[in-house]
């Protein structure tokens, strides 16, 4: 490997993975809570294993009756496609221990007096973009995410028959000069029922590729790089196959390891938790400094303690040929943005029930609707970057 050309890899897995089974039903908890309450607070983990499903945490905010949390569960479960003997929306035994919240944390969180709201945690975080792909993210992540995604969908309206819901995908790419150039191999793993043969499934999941990434950048793509389930056939996955929990995929839910990533899990958590809100408004920044065209690519990270109110530290770095302009952006941030807990949440409208579709292929590099949802991913303070 030279300075000016490597390879980098990327992985996703689909909302059928074990661990994401988990962030998905973390964050319907996280969902429910706000829906009836608003500043709510939730800190949801999840774990499930054959035909059973374990929540706990701690909870301040409106009651739920538990028979009605475990219907959300169910009702997530079959959403997913799960129907299978080894877990099932209809027959997994689902306990629920989440209890109230530590009023040690409440004390530092909570606005009082001349207290301001204090972070939920101490922490590092980080958000990045790059002007890879149109929706500014590194290509190997876009482009694993956008192969499951496109399967699930299918699998769902029942033109993909036969694929079961668990898969992870892989994409490898050459890059020069710090530009992604051709994708020199992809690796596809998806669970199948027991009447698909290893020729069949490959088949199947073939026109994903091409459904998936440009022309051009698999042309010289020869099949002996193209990974289908390696191991000859997975039938037995899900849960059944793997244990999974919350916050497992940390990587998958980023950048894809082209990102530093601060180590905090996001699916599960209310907003007070700025390992989620100051990580998407990290994201949020990075975003708008990259489509205002001042620089190509843009780390951001941030740095807070439990119970105080502002960043500890705002670091920005920008692509080697713009670092010049490092110091007016980093100014242009402190002036334009407050990264308190409180207006992190009130800038992206953070307390309300749009968590669950964060929960699979990514939090980053999705379409922001009006509804709230992916507020993090719109690019309306970009002006603010132009000089």
């Amino acid at each position: 490997m030279t300075n000016n050309k490597y390879f980098f890899t990327s992985e996703s897995v689909s909302e059928g993975h074990p661990d994401k089974v988990c962030d998905r039903i973390s964050d319907m908890v996280v969902d429910a809570y706000l829906s009836k309450e608003p500043y709510a607070r939730v800190a949801c983990e999840t774990l499930a294993t054959t035909n059973k499903v374990v929540l706990a945490g701690e909870i301040r905010g409106p009651k739920i009756n538990n028979e009605d949390l475990i219907q959300k569960v169910r009702e997530c479960i079959k959403d997913i496609g799960y129907d299978q003997e080894g877990f099932s929306w209809k027959t997994a035994k689902i306990e629920t221990h989440l209890h109230e919240q530590s009023s040690d944390i409440a004390m530092g969180v909570d606005s009082k007096g001349n207290k301001d709201e204090g972070a939920g945690d101490q922490g590092i975080m980080f958000g990045y973009a790059c002007k890879e792909t149109k929706d500014l993210m590194p290509a190997p992540i876009h482009f694993s995410h956008k192969i499951l995604r496109l399967m699930a969908e299918d699998r769902k309206k029942g033109v993909l028959k036969g694929i079961e819901p668990d898969s992870k995908s892989q994409v490898t790419m050459l890059y020069e000069n710090g530009i992604p150039k051709i994708v020199t191999s992809i690796v596809i793993s998806t669970q199948h029922s027991k009447d698909l043969d290893q020729k069949k499934v490959k088949d199947l999941v073939y026109p994903y590729i091409t459904k998936s990434i440009p022309k051009d950048l698999i042309k010289n793509l020869d099949d002996k790089n193209i990974y289908v389930n390696p191991t000859g056939q997975f039938i037995i996955g899900g849960p059944d196959g793997d244990t999974g929990l919350t916050g497992r995929k940390i990587i998958v839910d980023t950048y894809g390891g082209a990102a530093p990533h601060g180590g905090g899990a996001f699916s599960g958590k209310d907003p007070t938790k700025v390992d989620r809100s100051a990580a998407y408004v990290a994201r949020y920044v990075a975003k708008n400094i990259v489509a205002s065209g001042a620089s190509d690519k843009c780390l951001i990270q941030l740095a807070y303690a439990i119970g105080v109110s502002k960043p500890l530290s705002v670091y920005v770095k920008l692509s080697d040929k713009d670092k010049d302009k490092t110091e007016d952006i980093k100014k242009k941030i402190d002036q334009n943005f407050d990264l308190s807990p409180r207006g992190i949440r009130e800038l992206l409208g953070l307390n309300r029930a749009i968590y669950q579709p964060t929960a699979a292929y990514g939090h980053f590099g999705r379409e922001p609707l009006d509804n709230g949802q992916f507020s993090w991913e719109k690019t309306d303070k970009k002006d603010i970057f132009i000089k």
